[in-house]
């Protein structure tokens, strides 16, 4: 990708996501399992179609490339876009819906930030994650650093509790139970 190319994307990156479905077999079941195995980047993915294509088959295993996607940046979800990039390994997170007839996982949104997959996890939803290629890396990079600043840890200044609760010098409650009681 051009120098050029970089500076027109603006804060959306074209993307599509490699989606991989194997048949794992338990016992006399055969079962599918899904998961987001890559993703491509670039202006040379730009499409408005949200479509899916058969790329790869072998027996047991297709590899299907949804098209039709971006990565979208908003100035107030920059510290989770931060510890993305700062994280052992920057991802990007392929939010899906689950078709009605077999359950398949639909792609409807591919992300960057930490948080929107989280909270999509605990509405359970499924979210795989796909290493991020290392130009979507370089644009979220700039992104961050032209937009955020992390926030220096501001140390909490303790309540004196003893003030609030009618307490003695040394700690000790007052109270007006037995003194040679065990427990109070």
């Amino acid at each position: 990708m051009s120098q050029n190319d970089q500076q027109d994307i603006g804060d959306a990156f074209p993307v599509s996501v490699i989606m991989e479905r194997r048949i794992v077999h338990h016992g006399q079941w055969s079962l599918p399992h899904w998961e987001a195995v890559g993703v491509v980047a670039g202006a040379h993915v730009a499409v408005v179609e949200r479509k899916r294509s058969l790329i790869h088959a072998e027996e047991g295993r297709e590899q299907f490339l949804w098209t039709g996607f971006s990565v979208q940046l908003y100035k107030d979800r920059a510290d989770s876009y931060w510890h993305n990039l700062v994280g052992k390994t920057p991802s990007l997170f392929v939010i899906c819906q689950p078709q009605e007839d077999d359950g398949e996982p639909v792609p409807y949104v591919v992300s960057a930030n930490y948080d929107e997959a989280g909270a999509h996890m605990e509405a359970d939803g499924t979210v795989f994650s796909a290493p991020m290629p290392p130009e979507v890396y370089q644009w979220l990079e700039r992104y961050v650093v032209a937009n955020y600043s992390p926030q220096e840890p501001q140390k909490r200044k303790r309540a004196n509790w003893g003030k609030e609760k009618g307490t003695t010098h040394g700690n000790t409650p007052q109270t007006s139970r037995n003194p040679r009681s065990r427990f109070h």
